[in-house]
C-alpha cells in the first residue's frame, strides 16, 4: 500500500533499509550469540542521522517526528529486533526531554543525543513494579540543592551502556502515584552503578540491565517538569514512543514473512515449490494481510501524535498490542513454513519469532494495552 510518505520520508526510509540489508543482517545472527552491544552499527546508524530525525531542530535534530522514527524502527528491525531497539531505546529515554525538558535541559542534552554521540535509556520498572508501575519503591529526597537516590531498577532497556537516562523515583511516598517525579541522570554519577545483565529469549544484541542508585546525589537542575509528575511524564512518554514499539514489532513480523515466502518459492516437496500448495499460500495470504493491517495503525497512529493530536492513549495502545500479536502470529506461522529448517538457528525464522515475543510485554504488556483501550471506549461512550 502507498502511504503517501513524504520525498524526505522515502529518503529516510531508503537509508534505513540499506543499513538494514547492508549492515545489519549480515551480522544478525552474532550478535544475538555473542549479546554484544551493537557499537559498530549505532556509530554508522548516528553517522546517517537517524538519532536526529525525531528531535527538535533547534537543539540539534532534524525537526522530524514520531512517523519517521516509526519508519527507521521498522526498517532496522526487519533485520534484526535486537539491534534496532538499541536505536529505539535511545528515543523512548529521549521523548521525556522533549516533552517536558526546560529549555536548559534541552540545550544541554539533546544535542548530544541528536547526534548519537550518547544514547539515552528510561528507568521505571522495578522487581515489584512492572504493569504496576504505581508501586515503584525508589526514592528520591531532596537536602539542599541536590535529591539523593536510593533503589534499583531493573530490566531496562540500553543499561550500562547509556549515557543519558530518565529515571522515576517516589519524592512523597504519602500521595502514591501522585508523589513520583522524574530525573535525568547521568552515567559516572557517583552512586550510580550497574546490576545483573539480563540473560534474555531474543533481542539478546541490546543490553538489559538493572540500575542501583546508593545515595546518589543529582542537582536539583535534574527534576523534569516538578515534583509529582512523574507519572504524567510516564504515561505522555508511552503514549508518545508506544507506537515505536508497534514499528518494531512491524518490522520483525514483515522481516519473518519475507523469509517464509523466499523458502516457500525455492523449497521443493511432491515435485513442487511448496508455495504452489493451497495451504501455504493461505497461510502467505494472512500472515501478509495483518502485517499490512499493523502498518496501516502504527503509521496512522504516529501521524496523529505528530499533528498534535492530544488524547492518544488509545490509539497508541491500539497499535501497540494489535502489531506486537500480529508480530508473534506471524513469525510463529513463519517457523511452521520452514518446517524442521524453521527450528533450527541455521534459518534466521526462529529469532524472529524469539524477537517478537517480547513485544508483546515491555512498555506495557497487551493485557494492559487492552485495559486502556477498553477504559478509553466507556469513557467515550459516558461523554
Amino acid at each position: 500500500m502507498d502511504y503517501l510518505l513524504t520525498d524526505e520520508q522515502k529518503m529516510i526510509q531508503e537509508l534505513a533499509r540499506k543499513i538494514a540489508v547492508e549492515k545489519i543482517a549480515p551480522v544478525a545472527a552474532k550478535y544475538d550469540k555473542t549479546e554484544e552491544f551493537p557499537w559498530d552499527v549505532l556509530k554508522l546508524i548516528a553517522l546517517s542521522d537517524l538519532f536526529a530525525i525525531f528531535v527538535p531542530a533547534e537543539y540539534g535534530g532534524t525537526g522530524g517526528g514520531v512517523l519517521d522514527l516509526c519508519i527507521v524502527t521498522e526498517e532496522l528491525s526487519r533485520a534484526c529486533g535486537g539491534i534496532a531497539v538499541c536505536y529505539a531505546a535511545s528515543a523512548l529515554g529521549t521523548f521525556p526531554i522533549i516533552l517536558f525538558g526546560s529549555d536548559e535541559q534541552k540545550k544541554k542534552y539533546l544535542p548530544d543525543l541528536a547526534s548519537g554521540k550518547k544514547i539515552a535509556a528510561f528507568g521505571i520498572t522495578e522487581p515489584e513494579a512492572g504493569s504496576d508501575a504505581s508501586g515503584i519503591k525508589t526514592t528520591a529526597k531532596k537536602e539542599g540543592d541536590h535529591y539523593i537516590l536510593n533503589g534499583t531498577k531493573h530490566f531496562i532497556t540500553n543499561g550500562a551502556e547509556a549515557e543519558t537516562y530518565v529515571v522515576i523515583a517516589m519524592t512523597n511516598k504519602a500521595k502514591g502515584a501522585r508523589g513520583a517525579s522524574a530525573f535525568i541522570v547521568e552515567k559516572g554519577t557517583p552512586g550510580f552503578t550497574f546490576g545483573k545483565k539480563e540473560d534474555k529469549l531474543g533481542i539478546r544484541a541490546s543490553v538489559t540491565s538493572e540500575l542501583v542508585f546508593t545515595d546518589c546525589k543529582i542537582p536539583k537542575e535534574n527534576l523534569l517538569a516538578k515534583e509529582g509528575m512523574g507519572f504524567i511524564v510516564t504515561m505522555k512518554t508511552f503514549d508518545m514512543s508506544r507506537p515505536g514499539v508497534a514499528a518494531q514489532a512491524l518490522g520483525i513480523a514483515q522481516g519473518a514473512l519475507d523469509v517464509a515466502v523466499k523458502y516457500a518459492r525455492e523449497r521443493v516437496q511432491f515435485g513442487k515449490p511448496i508455495s504452489s500448495f493451497q495451504g501455504i499460500q493461505w497461510m502467505l495470504a494472512d500472515m501478509a494481510t495483518q502485517v499490512e493491517a499493523s502498518r496501516g495503525l502504527v503509521y496512522s497512529c504516529a501521524r496523529e501524535i505528530d499533528a498534535g493530536i492530544k488524547d492518544v492513549a488509545k490509539d497508541s495502545a491500539m497499535a501497540k498490542m494489535y502489531a506486537s500479536d500480529v508480530a508473534m502470529k506471524v513469525t510463529t506461522d513463519a517457523v511452521q513454513i520452514l518446517g524442521g529448517y524453521g527450528y533450527m538457528k541455521d534459518y534466521p525464522a526462529e529469532k524472529y519469532m524469539r524477537d517478537a515475543k517480547i513485544t508483546q510485554i515491555y512498555e506495557g504488556t497487551n493485557q494492559i494495552q487492552r485495559n486502556i483501550i477498553a477504559l478509553q471506549l466507556i469513557k467515550e461512550m459516558a461523554k
